[in-house]
């Protein structure tokens, strides 16, 4: 595979040339992240709820979404090391 191009194109650019059939492979480096597929809910929350992660996201200058995910990772996380030590302590 060719060394990375030291020419700067743009992602559109590159896909133009990748739609023509040209060989873009000098432009890419192989180097990536994995994105975990997502999936969309619904949930349904009191005005007090919402308020309340309002004024969080608000004190954090972040999304209300992102204080949900926080939030609700931390509690899963949580219950993680809860049943951890629970197994641990009946072993």
């Amino acid at each position: 595979m060719p060394k990375t191009s030291k020419t700067a194109l743009s992602a559109d650019q590159i896909a133009e040339r990748a739609s023509r059939g040209e060989d873009i492979s000098g432009y890419l480096t192989n180097e990536f992240t994995v994105v975990r597929p997502v999936r969309r809910v619904n949930i349904d929350l009191t005005q007090g709820m919402l308020r309340e992660l309002d004024e969080r996201a608000a004190r954090l200058n972040i999304s209300r979404q992102a204080v949900i995910k926080t939030l609700l990772d931390r509690a899963l996380e949580e219950e993680r090391t809860r049943k951890a030590r629970a197994k641990k302590n009946a072993s």
